[in-house]
């Protein structure tokens, strides 16, 4: 289970983010000022940090600054300064993402789930061959084979039959894949999803793969499914 740190000196955003974070299935920590935020960044082993700016004692460029000398954990900046130039040295203080009070918290989760996957992405690199009876995937080549014969696929069929692949017999919601692969700030259909499983899916069953298959869970999403 992700364990997010969530620091703001704004009990009720805290609380706000925290329920949201829960209902995904993510652990919270709670910091209320920047000295208590670096302290429990520094002991704590957490897969994101939602940093405020304006917090007592220590602001957040300041905190995500010392984190950045010890760790390379993802972190979204959140404030309710929006300037241009203030984003900017967001970014450059090593924060990954900037997003502005007031905010959706489903659009904080989304950014979160978005920047969680891509780095899962990335860290599966670099075992980037995956295999699992017939079939093999390789991430560095972008290619793909079913029992010796290599299929045609894109980059995104790659990338989403790696994620599926990768997580076996998991349930992803559409909405889940489409922040991996197109990211937060895709505007476009969720039946994207639906036009590129379909795709994938009859490319894939020209070849027989009798032990896996991808499966629609109506009403949520997709899976990896192994079949005994």
């Amino acid at each position: 289970m992700s364990k997010i740190l969530i620091a703001d000196d704004n009990k009720q955003i805290v609380s706000i983010l925290s329920e949201y974070a829960k209902s995904e299935g993510y652990e919270t920590d709670e910091a209320y000022d920047g000295e208590i935020a670096l302290s429990k960044a520094i002991s704590n082993d957490y897969d994101m940090i939602l940093l405020d700016v304006m917090m007592p004692k220590m602001d957040g460029f300041a905190v995500c600054r010392e984190i950045r000398k010890v760790s390379n954990v993802p972190i979204i900046m959140v404030t309710a300064r929006g300037e241009d130039f203030e984003r900017i040295m967001g970014l450059d203080t090593g924060a990954d993402d900037y997003i502005v009070k007031p905010f959706s918290p489903s659009e904080v989760m989304a950014r979160v789930r978005a920047i969680l996957r891509r780095i899962n992405i990335e860290n599966n690199k670099n075992d980037s061959i995956l295999k699992y009876d017939e079939l093999m995937i390789n991430l560095d080549e972008y290619m793909a084979e079913i029992g010796g014969n290599e299929i045609s696929l894109t980059k995104k069929e790659i990338e989403l039959l790696w994620i599926l692949a990768n997580n076996k017999n998991k349930v992803f919601s559409r909405e889940n894949l489409l922040d991996s692969l197109w990211g937060y700030d895709y505007y476009g259909d969720i039946r994207t999803v639906d036009s590129h499983i379909k795709r994938l899916r009859a490319k894939l069953d020209e070849y027989s793969h009798d032990s896996w298959d991808i499966k629609t869970i109506w009403g949520v999403g997709y899976k990896f499914e192994v079949i005994d």
